[in-house]
């Protein structure tokens, strides 16, 4: 195994060398992960050196003509701009090599695109969460109307925005449908205000044919749910993890931005209680079951990095940071593989907390609370996984025996 002491910097980068070492070791990388990243800087510093460059002058162009002399010159590993990014980051965090000027957009599309993303962060004030979301559909019909980006939106008419919408959503399923449609509704009222279109288009989009509670909850059943638990090894730390995590979303039914958001604060171990960061920036507190406990402890007390990151979840490979719900829902499908059951999101778990909670006797309004619905209505789609209570009150087929 490497040690970070070892490795020798010479050239533009020596000064700085002690310094990202001991930023390296802050950020949790093992000493063979330092010493890869220490070796990649030195030869950088001497490639520099024999250009007769100097530290200012690692502009991306500068790192693309390294990776590409390193790799003619038979290296095999660290040979991606994605390798130089733990050392330029120190760097540019010493102001020492130039932080890239952003790319000044060159179509129409691109153009609107950015201004479309002030508009929303800026006027409408939506979460960031929202705001990705509404750019991704934007993307889908700049694309769609022209590749090259030149949009011709004084032309826009209704026609064209319901063509977009059918063929986008037709392979879609009603919640996706609904994501766009959402989306394009938002883009169109924002070309409308900013004049760049001369009609409000945004009653042209055709609604989704979705009912609510149309569709049944598809639960893990207990067989099931323990052969996903059993599948983490809880004598590695990957294992501790994925358990806690896994025992979070199947005993409290939380999303997976939920699980993510969680800080080591929001746990109250003296009144056993946890508090969830959920929808619309609500926060709520929340009872905290002996096993849901008892996996947190293993994660905390045998798994987690000790960082500067105050995530309850934190990756376990440097650097230490938190969890996205990205990163949750990765967790879930891995643990499915692991176990032979078909991959879902974290979501199906949250189904399941709820459907056992129902088979345990709770109501609904119990369940719902549970799950911190905004409406009961939300909640009464379980009513039809509880089929014991629906048998009782079926009416008898006509003509059959009573």
């Amino acid at each position: 195994m490497g040690k970070p002491s070892r490795v020798r910097v010479r050239g533009p980068l020596e000064p700085f060398a002690c310094g990202f070492r001991r930023e390296l070791a802050r950020q949790g990388y093992t000493p063979h992960s330092a010493s890869n990243q220490l070796q990649l800087m030195a030869h950088a510093s001497r490639w520099l050196a024999s250009r007769r460059l100097g530290v200012g002058e690692l502009t991306p162009a500068r790192v693309q003509e390294f990776l590409a002399d390193r790799r003619a010159e038979g290296y095999t590993l660290w040979l991606s701009p994605k390798a130089m990014a733990p050392v330029l980051a120190y760097l540019r965090g010493l102001g020492v090599v130039p932080t890239p000027s952003p790319v000044e957009p060159a179509t129409l599309a691109e153009q609107l695109m950015e201004h479309y993303r002030a508009y929303l962060v800026q006027e409408r004030g939506l979460a960031a969460g929202t705001v990705c979301s509404y750019l991704h559909v934007a993307g889908l019909f700049f694309s769609a109307r022209s590749p090259r980006g030149e949009l011709e939106l004084e032309r826009l008419g209704a026609g064209e925005v319901t063509g977009f919408v059918l063929a986008e959503c037709a392979a879609r399923k009603v919640g996706s449908a609904k994501y766009v449609v959402c989306g394009l509704r938002s883009l169109l009222r924002f070309l409308f205000v900013s004049g760049h279109v001369a009609t409000q288009l945004d009653a042209a989009v055709p609604k989704v044919a979705g009912w609510r509670l149309a569709a049944l909850p598809q639960p893990f059943g207990r067989l099931e749910v323990a052969r996903l638990l059993a599948s983490c090894d809880q004598r590695s730390t990957f294992g501790r993890r994925d358990f806690a995590v896994l025992t979070l979303l199947i005993r409290l039914g939380l999303r997976a931005g939920e699980v993510a958001a969680l800080e080591l604060a929001d746990i109250d171990w003296r009144a056993g209680e946890v508090t969830i960061r959920g929808k619309g920036r609500r926060e709520e507190r929340m009872p905290l079951p002996v096993d849901v406990g008892d996996a947190l402890v293993g994660w905390l007390r045998r798994g987690r990095p000790d960082c500067e990151y105050a995530n309850l979840i934190t990756r376990v490979r440097a650097p230490h940071r938190g969890l996205t719900s990205g990163g949750v829902s990765a967790i879930v499908r891995a643990a499915c593989v692991r176990a032979g059951l078909a991959e879902v999101t974290a979501h199906r778990l949250r189904h399941t907390a709820a459907t056992e909670m129902l088979r345990a006797g709770a109501g609904l309004i119990e369940v719902g609370q549970v799950l911190r619905h905004a409406s009961v209505l939300t909640t009464s789609v379980y009513a039809k996984v509880d089929r014991d209570r629906l048998r009782a009150l079926a009416l008898p087929w006509p003509g059959s025996a009573s």
